[in-house]
Parts: structure tokens; sequence; C-alpha cells
């Protein structure tokens, strides 16, 4: 199933709540969540209370992207305020699995996520236990940014070696995706498709609407 994951990142903070519950009305399934600590990556955006305050406003998957050094401390309090989904960096790990082993142990999706130049390899061995796999088609912490090209045949490579293994892992692509080259993204093996700028720049449900028309396409 093709989902979109619409990233909270380019919305309006100030309608925040609202603008949840216009993505949970229009059908989108996810809400992208991207929680960054200034050291991972340069940006410092927000983190539980926020996550806990929007919680009420929309009972889609909430898709918790930790962008921090060692997410591992921090999983049980992304869990009580609201994570359906948690997503930690392959690069930001000492030990990946065992952060892994602590989501799944929450009672939570596990997903790890691969920065444009880390190799498929970073999760070769752990790719039996995750739900999903993030490819980051941009340098992670800004929104905005294009997508960068050698990471369309990486999703490729990243479907081969899911469907040679007989898994059913999700494969979410999270950067610089937009009405023109979602397609592309999708053919290349991409389920979950990560939206900001393109959903919140505009009419957000218009924009909503025609990204779940060319998915369910």
């Amino acid at each position: 199933m093709n989902c979109l994951a619409p990233s909270i990142l380019s919305a309006d903070f100030a309608k925040l709540g609202e603008q949840v519950r216009e993505l949970d009305e229009a059908g989108a399934q996810y809400v992208h969540i991207d929680v960054m600590d200034g050291m991972f990556v340069p940006s410092i955006s927000f983190g539980m209370p926020v996550i806990r305050s929007l919680r009420p406003c929309s009972d889609r998957i909430f898709d918790v992207h930790l962008m921090i050094e060692e997410p591992g401390r921090y999983i049980s309090e992304f869990a009580a305020a609201g994570a359906d989904l948690i997503t930690v960096h392959a690069e930001s790990c000492k030990h990946l699995d065992r952060t892994v082993e602590s989501i799944k142990e929450m009672g939570l999706l596990a997903g790890v996520a691969l920065n444009p130049a880390t190799p498929l390899s970073a999760v070769e061995y752990i790719l039996e236990k995750v739900d999903m796999v993030l490819i980051m088609s941009v340098n992670p912490g800004f929104g905005g940014q294009k997508l960068i090209p050698y990471t369309i045949p990486k999703i490729r490579q990243l479907k081969k070696m899911i469907d040679a293994r007989g898994l059913k892992t999700d494969i979410e692509v999270d950067g610089g995706v937009n009405l023109e080259n979602v397609t592309e993204v999708m053919d290349a093996g991409a389920n979950i498709i990560v939206a900001g700028s393109a959903v919140f720049q505009g009419d957000l449900v218009e924009n909503t609407q025609r990204f779940l028309d060319i998915l369910n396409s």
C-alpha cells in the first residue's frame, strides 16, 4: 500500500494542530514528525511536548523521525508522547540493534534511516528486524531541498534486497519529493512518501489530495 506522510516541519507552527487535523481529514495516512537536536543535524525542531499536544488531533500513524545523537536514550519518552513508528539513523546509533530492540519492546514500529551517502550495507544485518527503511534523498536538517539524483538507484537497490529476502519491509523516502518526481520515486520501490513543502505550500488539502491521487493510481 502506498501512503503519504506529510512532514509538519513545513507546517505553519501557529496553526499546527489545525493543520494536522486537516491532513487527517484529507486522507494522509501518516504524520511525519522530524525531531532535530542541533547536533546530529544543524537545526533544532521540537520534541516530546509538541508530539504529546498533537496526539489528540489525529489518529493517523505518528511517524517520528529522530535526527538526534544516540536516540536510544529517549525511546520510552517518545513512545509515551504518542509515537506509533520511531525511525532512528544508523549513523547516530552506537548500538543500532539495541536501539531497534528497545523500540520493538515498546510495542512500536521500528525504522532505520540512511543519509544519502550512507551505503545500504549499514542495514544489511538488521533488515529482518525493522518494519521500515527510510532513504534520505537530501542531506537532513532543512526543508525545501532538491532531491539528490543518486538516491533513486539506491531506493531501487534496497527494494531488490528486500524482495530477495522475501520481506515486506516498507521503504520511505524523505527529501525533495514533489508532485513532479513522486512517480519516479515510487517506481524505484518506495511506498511511503514524505513531503513537506510540496504539501504545505499553497492549499494543504488540495496538495494532499493530488499526492494521494498519484499514490493510488
